[in-house]
């Protein structure tokens, strides 16, 4: 039987998991904080309900989150896209603050070319106050050159712009004076008034989806969630862990995250259901404001038509807790990761369906990685 060690985030000794699928079946929760963690992944999607309901509804599904004992909660920040109805990460977070007890959450992430620097680092500040030191803090560039031509920037300099931004918002979270002088951005011995509850700065976070791009979140001690199919993903983590050791730091410490398209439900029937239907309405949100454009999303292709065919891309599942245990061992196993971030809730999926398949998520699936 094989085994994979990985290091328990924040909380000790090196730990092993068994990634054996027959060895989770009947493995009794231990007292304790999770070995494997798992976090949620999230566009906040349309679903074909009003707006005011969907946002009710994700709270909903976000107190659940927390009750069910996940660690993370990441959004995605989109505009003029039916992709994306967290266009203000901040509003759905200054709520979650007040709504949930332990779970940790933020966005995946702060497209940092879209912000005022200054701005943005009394908001991170005030939203980590405002939960207690949960808040994780997700950075990046924005993909979509559509979403970035309606904020009147240009592309071709938003590379330059996130890393000067990046740069800012590290030293103003960590300054009691804040000067900077860069192409896009200068600042004279601004006092920061405002604090993070975690010090440095609340932990750092970046979506890879091209193994390329692994060796700056490696080295800068970013943790990271990788995006694609299981030959990309396992390369972008294979890299990751090369640079930390290239480095000389821990592999394991920093949270490895992997992303994948999760239903679960009573049964496997019930499951691929939903699945189906569900499915088609997330894909055509996000490849709207492309096609809009007379283009596709880069990435299309790990998205099919179908859920069936998502499946056979060994992109996502739905199943019954057994068979999405099992499924998601295989992926740890296959992935070398130490944080599974499902998406569990897209396309038009119903509160009563996404509450059932939290709650046999929490109870059935994350006891076994302990």
């Amino acid at each position: 039987m094989r085994r994979r060690a990985f290091r328990n985030m924040g909380s000790g000794p090196w730990f092993e998991t068994r990634c054996c699928a027959t060895s989770l079946t009947t493995r009794p929760r231990p007292p304790g904080p999770l070995l494997m963690k798992f976090g949620i992944f999230d566009h906040i999607d349309d679903a074909g309900v009003p707006l005011s309901q969907l946002y009710s509804e994700r709270l909903q599904i976000a107190e659940a989150y927390d009750r069910a004992g996940f660690y993370g909660y990441h959004v995605a920040e989109h505009h003029i896209t039916p992709l994306g109805a967290a266009a203000s990460p901040a509003l759905i977070f200054a709520a979650l603050a007040q709504r949930t007890k332990q779970l940790r959450f933020g966005p995946l992430v702060y497209l940092l070319p879209f912000y005022h620097p200054l701005r943005l680092i009394e908001e991170v500040c005030m939203l980590d106050q405002m939960s207690g030191g949960r808040f994780l803090l997700g950075v990046g560039r924005g993909v979509s050159m559509y979403e970035t031509a309606a904020y009147g920037l240009d592309f071709s300099k938003t590379q330059a712009m996130y890393h000067e931004a990046f740069q800012v918002l590290l030293k103003g979270l960590d300054a009691d004076e804040l000067s900077f002088a860069g192409e896009f951005y200068k600042f004279d011995k601004l006092p920061m008034i405002l604090k993070p509850v975690q010090k440095p700065h609340p932990p750092l976070w970046y979506g890879v989806t091209l193994p390329s791009n692994s060796a700056w979140p490696a080295e800068n001690h970013v943790n990271i969630v990788a995006l694609g199919l299981r030959d990309n993903t396992s390369a972008i983590i294979r890299a990751y862990r090369e640079a930390r050791r290239a480095k000389g730091f821990d592999e394991n410490g920093t949270l490895i995250g992997l992303s994948r398209h999760i239903v679960v439900a009573d049964t496997d029937g019930a499951a691929m259901a939903i699945a189906r239907r569900a499915f088609p309405r997330w894909r055509q949100s996000f490849r709207w404001l492309f096609n809009r454009h007379g283009t596709e999303p880069r990435v299309i292709g790990i998205y099919p038509p179908t859920f069936d065919e998502l499946v056979a891309l060994g992109n996502g599942i739905a199943g019954s807790p057994e068979t999405v245990r099992r499924w998601i061992a295989n992926e740890i196993e296959q992935n070398g990761c130490n944080y599974f971030v499902p998406q569990m809730v897209f396309g038009d999926m119903t509160l009563a369906e996404a509450l059932r398949g939290i709650e046999l998520f929490g109870k059935e699936i994350m006891p076994a990685f302990n």
